[in-house]
């Protein structure tokens, strides 16, 4: 079982539970899944970015991404659809805790001039979205292999109803957010 896994059993949600009063230890939020997103716009022009960015995302996820098509045509961007755009991976389960306690405890402190991740990247609907300039962060990543800096979307999905909720959550872990 995953270190993060147990905290959230053990201390994040009791703590959850007395803080918002449920009635039902089924009400407290959760984390239902982490979604990475790296966005490649130059795979439209040239195939050998979009490998050498699915390698990276799959050595920082651990698990295979899966590729991602232009939907429309945008003309400013030469773009036409069904063009590759990208790579995402979705986590759940023990490789989304696995990979946010990487996140939190190795990957973040390593960005330089870090003081904290913004707390005001909610939706609105408990759903939390960091951006990250570089992927050379994880460790995971080979300094001398790396063609270009790519950044890359890290999107948590909460059950949590509003942001608060789901603030409390991400602190239940550890996440260094500033004010």
């Amino acid at each position: 079982m995953a270190r993060l896994r147990n905290h959230y059993d053990t201390v994040v949600k009791p703590a959850l539970q007395k803080e918002f009063n449920y009635s039902n230890p089924m009400q407290v939020p959760k984390l239902a899944k982490i979604v990475i997103n790296m966005g490649v716009g130059e795979a439209a022009q040239d195939a050998k970015k979009i490998e050498s960015a699915l390698a990276e995302l799959t050595l920082i996820a651990g698990q295979k991404p899966v590729v991602t098509k232009a939907k429309t045509s945008i003309a400013q961007f030469k773009l036409r659809e069904g063009q590759v755009v990208g790579c995402k991976v979705t986590l759940r389960a023990d490789r989304m805790y696995e990979f946010l306690d990487r996140l939190i405890n190795i990957a973040l402190p390593r960005v330089r001039d870090f003081r904290g991740v913004p707390a005001k990247s909610f939706d609105g609907r408990g759903n939390y979205a960091l951006g990250l300039k570089e992927q050379l962060i994880f460790p995971e990543i080979d300094y001398d292999k790396v063609d270009t800096q790519r950044g890359m979307d890290i999107i948590f999905v909460t059950t949590a109803e509003t942001n608060e909720e789901a603030k409390a959550l991400l602190k239940g872990f550890d996440m260094p957010f500033v004010a």
